[in-house]
C-alpha cells in the first residue's frame, strides 16, 4: 500500500478523474477488457445503483491470488498502489474519454468506499477499501463455481457527476474494446 500515492490522487481529483464518475468506470472496464483480450473474449456488466454507487462485474479469471508462508491469501496490491504500466507513463493507453489510463488505485482513492469481490478457480474472497486504504483483510466467501471480479464503488462527493443521461449513452461510451461485450444496467431513479 502506498499512502502518499493515494493522497496525491485525492488532492487533485479533476486531474486524475477528468469527467468524474465516467472516467472511474472506464478505468475499471479497461481491466475487464484486458482480461477479455487475454482469454479471447469476455463480458462485463456496469450497474448504476440508485445510491450513486457503480459496480463493474466481469466473467474473467479473477484477480491473481497467491498464498503466503502461513497459507493466507495475498493478492496484487492493484487497488492501493501505482500500476506501473500506466500511472505517470508517457505512453499510457488512452481511455475512450481521451484521457490516460492510470489504474485501479485512482478508482479506489477517489471513492468513499470500494468493495473488490474476486472469484477465481481455487477460492473466492472480498476486500473493502475506504478512500483507497484497505479497511478489511481478504474475507473468504463461498465458492459458487464461477470466476470473475466485481468492483463496486461509491465515487467521492466531488466526482458524483452524471455518467450519461441514458443507459444507451453510457453503453456507447464504455464499449470500444473488441474482445469485451459490455452491458449497462441502470438502476438509478431518474
Amino acid at each position: 500500500m502506498d499512502i502518499d500515492h493515494l493522497s496525491s490522487i485525492r488532492s487533485d481529483p479533476a486531474a486524475f478523474a477528468p469527467g468524474g464518475t465516467g472516467h472511474l468506470i472506464l478505468e475499471v472496464v479497461a481491466y475487464a477488457a484486458d482480461e477479455a483480450e487475454s482469454t479471447g473474449g469476455g463480458r462485463c456488466t456496469v450497474t448504476l445503483h440508485a445510491d450513486g454507487s457503480v459496480s463493474v462485474a466481469d466473467d474473467g479469471r479473477g484477480t491473481d491470488t497467491r498464498f503466503d508462508d502461513h497459507g493466507r491469501p495475498v493478492k496484487k496490491p492493484v487497488m492501493a498502489s501505482k500500476d506501473l504500466r500506466f500511472f505517470d507513463h508517457p505512453d499510457a493507453q488512452l481511455l475512450p474519454d481521451g484521457y490516460p489510463r492510470r489504474g485501479m488505485s485512482v478508482v479506489a482513492a477517489l471513492s468513499e468506499w470500494l468493495v473488490h469481490t474476486n472469484r477465481r478457480a481455487g477460492g473466492a474472497w472480498l476486500q473493502r477499501y475506504e478512500h483507497g486504504v484497505p479497511a478489511t483483510d481478504l474475507i473468504p466467501i463461498a465458492d459458487d463455481g464461477t470466476t470473475g471480479t466485481v468492483v463496486h464503488f461509491l465515487p467521492a462527493e466531488p466526482l458524483l457527476t452524471a455518467v450519461g443521461s441514458t443507459s444507451h449513452e453510457l453503453a456507447r461510451f464504455v464499449t470500444p474494446w473488441p474482445y469485451l461485450s459490455v452491458e449497462v444496467d441502470d438502476r438509478r431513479i431518474i
